[in-house]
């Protein structure tokens, strides 16, 4: 099972919502070694008919439904590759990034004398991305490439230490439309979300509740019988012993609907 199963048997012992007093609990005060992040921020943009290059190819396994082409006339199970790689006609398909890590070049940081606690971060941040797409023969392809987003933003800097701080991003991207134009380029619209933090490892001193209880795993069964032995035998009142004091919920409830018909839902 899992920290949030219904089968815990221990659930003050695990991750969760915290009721009642948060203090209550407590045991020690404990030292963890963590990245901390002394400030962030993120940009959300379209990057609009941006061409890129794709470096790397392969040959996804499966085959594609295309229509028309060489060799196997359209038939969509033909999945020979050529030994000169895709070929034309190249019809895009799709894109996203291929992870959230994204690398960070030519990082300037400059201090503000007006804003001592700030600095001018300039930079350029490279996703990774994959793009799907086929060609004549209904070979489906992936191929890698990056976007290149260049940053200029204030974030606040931590004063000098024996522990420097980093710059380092995160970013996601989607596409919206590519055509290909030759020579392993695509022009495309991407959606682009990127991170920028301010972070440094350090040792920080923490309220505890102690070890998490870690509970057993339990395989997974589709087993409806469980789940029906889990309700409770008799269908609980709590929910609606005073309409004019409790709200109604909103969440539909197994097999009945509503939890509850206050106001007449």
């Amino acid at each position: 099972m899992s920290f949030y199963c219904y089968k815990n048997g221990n659930p003050t012992a695990t991750p969760g919502i915290l009721a009642g007093d948060a203090l209550a609990g407590l045991q020690e005060k404990v030292c963890v070694q963590v990245k901390r992040v002394y400030d962030s921020c993120m940009d959300s943009k379209p990057l609009k008919a941006i061409d890129v290059v794709f470096t790397q190819f392969a040959l996804v396994p499966h085959p594609t439904h295309c229509h028309g082409g060489h060799g196997g006339h359209g038939n969509p199970g033909h999945n020979l590759t050529p030994e000169g790689g895709p070929v034309a006609p190249i019809t895009f398909e799709s894109c996203r990034s291929s992870t959230t890590k994204s690398e960070i070049r030519n990082l300037t940081v400059e201090r503000l004398c007006d804003k001592p606690c700030f600095a001018r971060v300039r930079a350029v941040v490279d996703l990774p991305i994959d793009i799907l797409f086929s060609d004549a023969l209904c070979n489906e392809y992936i191929g890698r490439a990056v976007i290149s987003v260049e940053k200029d933003v204030m974030l606040s800097i931590p004063d000098e230490s024996i522990v420097p701080y980093s710059i380092e991003s995160m970013g996601s991207a989607v596409c919206v439309s590519g055509t290909y134009i030759g020579n392993n380029t695509f022009t495309m619209t991407v959606c682009v979300t990127i991170v920028l933090k301010v972070v440094a490892d350090v040792e920080m001193l923490i309220p505890s509740y102690g070890f998490c209880s870690i509970p057993p795993c339990e395989d997974f069964a589709e087993n409806v019988c469980e789940e029906f032995f889990s309700l409770p035998l008799f269908p609980p009142a709590s929910l609606c012993n005073d309409c004019g004091k409790t709200a109604c919920p909103t969440t539909p409830m197994p097999y009945y609907g509503y939890g509850c018909n206050c106001g007449g839902k």
